[in-house]
């Protein structure tokens, strides 16, 4: 039975979607797009979810990369608004496979490759997530997307990891990660209302509950952000978002009760040192305050009451459901 599955596999590959979102950053999308187009085995359509950019965004991609499928929404949903409807977007198109990214990450030409041969390799079946080897500008590996590695990972966890050349992660940033659209259907799309910060931690926590995730080194990306850093640097008033967010994951079913206490823990230790390095703590203290009494007491609206769409399919994936 196995080599029936084998021999399907090499002659349907899987159908690959590469999603983009993006926010002013015309330049950085351009060129990552670019080497998206110039993967040694590229995806089989690109998708560009543009939050109401101002920088000239639509027409630049539409005039240098015309086969690319761009979306642009009415209002600036944030990272976790885009990819939840540019994931329903892939799903609908028939994804098997969805490569999701920033639009500052560049991957190098055989990024996309590395991913799906590790994705083929793994003793165990396809993962739910394969996320890439990070790095900054420089070469060094970056701290502000390092996957989380499963803390209580089995030997035979490991062990199959390590026959593919990758070690077994529980969390990952949306800065290049293969995930399976079957466990996205199952599992959900990230939810829309995060806007920021934490919704690619929520959103792989709770596919990984019970699943496969590795990290592939083999697969390497950079990610151009302005400095190199953590995400413990000076956010201001975006630390609310940080706050209320998290305080919304640990609340979910994403994390078993031992993951909470030790997530917990590591999170109010960032939150120490964020505090101490900013020269802001009147407006950390102030988003502290804020998003700890929304965290509490509210809860994230679901995704088809924050984003519209008019095609069916997408909607129903947005509201949690699948015509297919």
């Amino acid at each position: 039975m196995p080599q029936v599955t084998d021999r399907a596999e090499e002659i349907h590959p899987p159908r690959a979607v590469a999603v983009i979102v993006t926010w002013n950053r015309r330049d950085l999308l351009l060129e990552a797009i670019a080497a998206v187009s110039a993967q040694s085995r590229p995806p089989d359509a690109v998708i560009v979810v543009d939050n109401a950019s101002t920088d000239g965004t639509p027409a630049a991609v539409q005039s240098a990369f015309p086969d690319v499928r761009l979306v642009t929404l009415d209002v600036n949903y944030g990272g976790a608004g885009g990819f939840a409807y540019g994931m329903a977007l892939a799903l609908a198109d028939g994804a098997d496979v969805l490569w999701l990214m920033d639009d500052d990450t560049v991957p190098a030409p055989g990024a996309l490759e590395a991913l799906l041969a590790a994705r083929d390799r793994h003793p165990g079946g396809p993962p739910a997530l394969i996320a890439s080897q990070v790095l900054w500008t420089d070469g060094r590996a970056h701290p502000m997307n390092t996957p989380r590695t499963k803390p209580f990972a089995t030997s035979a966890e490991r062990h199959a990891a390590a026959a593919t050349g990758c070690i077994p992660i529980r969390s990952a940033s949306f800065v290049s990660i293969l995930v399976e659209a079957d466990d996205c259907r199952r599992r959900g799309l990230p939810q829309a209302d995060f806007f920021l910060w934490n919704d690619d931690f929520e959103f792989t926590t709770r596919l990984l509950r019970g699943r496969t995730g590795l990290l592939c080194p083999a697969s390497a990306v950079t990610h151009k952000t302005a400095t190199f850093g953590a995400t413990d640097v000076d956010p201001g008033d975006r630390f609310f978002y940080e706050v209320r967010n998290k305080v919304w994951t640990l609340r979910t079913t994403s994390l078993a009760l031992p993951e909470r206490l030790l997530y917990g823990g590591s999170t109010l230790r960032r939150w120490v040192r964020t505090y101490a390095r900013s020269r802001q703590r009147s407006a950390l203290r102030s988003a502290l305050g804020r998003g700890l009494a929304a965290g509490i007491r509210t809860t994230p609206r679901p995704n088809d009451q924050v984003l519209s769409a008019e095609d069916p399919d997408v909607r129903a994936l947005l509201a949690g459901k699948s015509r297919a």
